[in-house]
């Protein structure tokens, strides 16, 4: 008797269904002796608080961002400086003075609509790098003029009440003033124009910036506050412009005159 036709068919496909489960099975024992891949999950950002990107760090001096609100109680925005956040950011604030002449070093155009940049600069004209194309790039301004969108300042607040313990720094010399050596006897600025009539008057303790360690801590403080006055002249004249030129002999107790 002869046999059916389709018996060798079914033989055939069970052959190549047994060969195909063969190569499954050895390929899952292949892969399944390989040492497991080093996965890194990408950081998340998640924050419900607008972003404030700091895309320089100013002068290089970094800071805990925590400070904000430790110091100042400020906890309103996300500020970081990763700029992988760049396309989430709904600020970004630049230091005037890391920005490259070529803008290389700028955020890559074009920026979102709803980001605004912020232009940052605490120098005062006289002492600012003119940078050509940036001046249609900022949104808003962030300085120590009064006008800017965010007014900022060396802060200088004055105590309701004195300490008890406060004893005022011996007065040692009636008048003083921090400047470079070679300034003193070449520079022809107004401040020099006025110490060297000034001079022709009354005595002028002058500490030359040369001798750095005098001007550190509080060896600056030592020798600012043993003057009864100190010459608070600003390196140049601006409108709002104040410094630390003015701040400081106040924090030492020591009255400043100031040419502004």
């Amino acid at each position: 008797m002869a046999s059916s036709p389709i018996f060798p068919f079914l033989r055939a496909i069970l052959t190549v269904a047994l060969a195909l489960a063969g190569v499954v099975v050895l390929f899952i024992m292949y892969y399944m002796s390989l040492p497991s891949p080093k996965c890194y999950s990408a950081p998340t950002h998640q924050t419900n608080k607008p972003i404030m990107l700091l895309w320089f760090w100013p002068e290089n001096k970094m800071f805990d961002f925590r400070d904000c609100k430790r110091f100042f109680n400020i906890d309103s925005c996300h500020l970081t400086d990763d700029r992988s956040l760049y396309p989430r950011a709904q600020a970004v604030l630049i230091f005037h003075r890391a920005i490259q002449d070529d803008l290389s070093n700028l955020p890559a155009l074009p920026r979102p609509r709803f980001q605004q940049w912020v232009w940052f600069n605490m120098d005062s004209p006289t002492n600012t790098r003119r940078i050509a194309g940036i001046e249609g790039l900022f949104n808003l301004t962030l300085s120590y003029r009064k006008d800017a969108d965010i007014h900022v300042r060396w802060k200088l607040t004055v105590k309701k009440e004195v300490d008890e313990d406060f004893v005022l720094p011996k007065k040692e010399r009636l008048l003083c003033w921090i400047v470079g050596d070679s300034d003193l006897k070449t520079n022809s600025g107004e401040r020099y124009t006025y110490y060297r009539e000034l001079v022709k008057h009354v005595r002028v303790d002058v500490i030359y910036r040369t001798s750095a360690e005098s001007l550190k801590g509080e060896n600056y403080f030592r020798n600012i506050s043993s003057c009864k006055f100190y010459l608070s002249f600003e390196d140049s004249i601006h409108r709002d412009y104040i410094t630390e030129t003015f701040n400081g002999p106040l924090a030492a107790g020591t009255v400043p005159i100031v040419l502004g």
